[in-house]
């Protein structure tokens, strides 16, 4: 048995995950390569390897001819029948060859083939573990920046974290530990080639898989995300058990859950909705913490109508229309949104089929519809409800809100 041959093999399977027989086949071919560069030729040279114990032999097969021409490849009657008095005219002998006897650059050619199929496996498997995990979130270390972009180790292999996949503002230092997600996984000659990024939503998807074991195992799904980021993500969840509240499971137990994420982020903010399959139900979720006073959504046209009160306009729109701009990512619906008082002058109570009183308002409509009161609306109010209907409190209004400003607002939001 040969030990030391058997060893070595055992260790590179564990270590570089290339299997045994990968690497007996490598042998095999560095020893026939070493024939051929001792023996000018070895097309009769034959390796035998026994893969339990590593013991292997390397013989050359010759033909049995009465009179030789080639010593490499014949062998003549006479010495044949000294070997085995069996052989006749045509009859193939087989000769051991010592592969002791090979001189140095036979060798270090054979040592080479070795080698070089050693990396190649290595760069194979490296390619397969990575190419496995593409679409996923790993943890790295950053290691330098190379010009604008960052060199990122993700322990047997290293990334790169592009400057257009960098969230703006956000500065890396060396050995710092981050979470990265995996763009994309290429084979090159030198390796795997890998792209890793900070600003993709699904980077905030896989933390909260991370960190939710309800939408790890699947019982709170994330429906939607939409993320401007280093600034803000809205995500929409839906729970398939009605025991478990999707936003609940999400924010965790005084917020627990939902921090960890935000200090992963680096203080990105993060708003969490309830998912529903009504779209004018989902477009009041989505414009929260604003409070809205009707929708109403056209499914076919993916277009949507919101009114608002008054003071709650620039809340809906958001800084710079931000939180409307992320609303219409996260519906996939263009939302236009009109004040209480714009809607009035435009007639557009008229247009939906509400009825407007100064005390409150009045639904008789057909579409998709929702609604929702303040106290000043309280006093008119029917108690006569559609199926599409909603009404819901102010109480939930988010104080640190009230007092953004917001400007250069267009009335159409079209998600990207």
């Amino acid at each position: 048995m040969n030990k030391e041959l058997l060893e070595a093999l055992t260790i590179l399977e564990k270590e570089k995950n290339i299997s045994k027989e990968t690497m007996l086949e490598a042998i095999e071919n560095s020893l026939i390569t070493a024939c051929k560069n001792h023996f000018g030729k070895a097309d009769n040279i034959r390796v035998n390897i026994n893969p339990e114990t590593c013991d292997f032999a390397v013989l050359a097969e010759k033909e049995v001819v009465e009179e030789v021409e080639d010593p490499l490849m014949q062998v003549s009657l006479a010495e044949a029948k000294m070997i085995a008095p069996r052989y006749e005219i045509g009859d193939i002998v087989q000769f051991p060859v010592e592969s002791k006897s090979f001189g140095r650059i036979a060798t270090q050619n054979a040592k080479n083939v070795i080698l070089q199929k050693i990396r190649e496996e290595e760069r194979k498997s490296l390619y397969k573990d990575w190419y496995a995990k593409e679409k996923d979130i790993v943890p790295g270390v950053v290691q330098r920046y190379l010009g604008r972009n960052v060199s990122v180790n993700l322990g047997k292999a290293d990334a790169i974290l592009n400057e257009s996949e960098q969230v703006k503002g956000e500065i890396f230092q060396p050995t710092e530990r981050i979470k990265v997600y995996v763009l994309e996984v290429k084979d090159t000659p030198k390796g795997p080639r890998i792209s890793v990024s900070r600003t993709h939503p699904d980077l905030v998807k896989r933390l909260f898989e991370l960190e939710v074991a309800e939408v790890k195992d699947g019982t709170v799904e994330i429906k939607s995300i939409a993320r401007e980021a280093g600034s803000r993500t809205k995500i929409a969840v839906k729970s398939n058990d009605p025991n478990v509240d999707p936003v609940g499971a999400c924010v965790g137990l005084n917020g627990a859950r939902v921090n960890s994420i935000v200090s992963e982020l680096r203080g990105e903010k993060i708003d969490i909705i309830n998912w529903d399959d009504n779209p004018a139900y989902l477009i009041e979720n989505a414009l929260s913490p604003a409070k809205v006073i009707c929708v109403v959504a056209d499914e076919d046209a993916r277009e949507a109508q919101v009114i608002v009160p008054d003071y709650q306009l620039s809340l809906a729109i958001g800084k710079e229309g931000q939180n409307a701009r992320l609303a219409a990512k996260l519906t996939g619906f263009k939302i236009d949104i009109k004040s209480e008082t714009q809607a009035r002058e435009l007639g557009l109570f008229e247009e939906m089929g509400i009825e407007y009183q100064q005390e409150g308002v009045y639904e008789t409509y057909e579409d998709t519809f929702t609604e929702n009161y303040d106290d000043s609306y309280q006093e008119g109010y029917e108690e006569e409800y559609q199926d599409n209907y909603r009404e819901t409190d102010d109480n939930d209004y988010q104080d640190d809100y009230q007092d953004e400003s917001h400007s250069d607002y267009q009335d159409d939001i079209i998600p990207e």
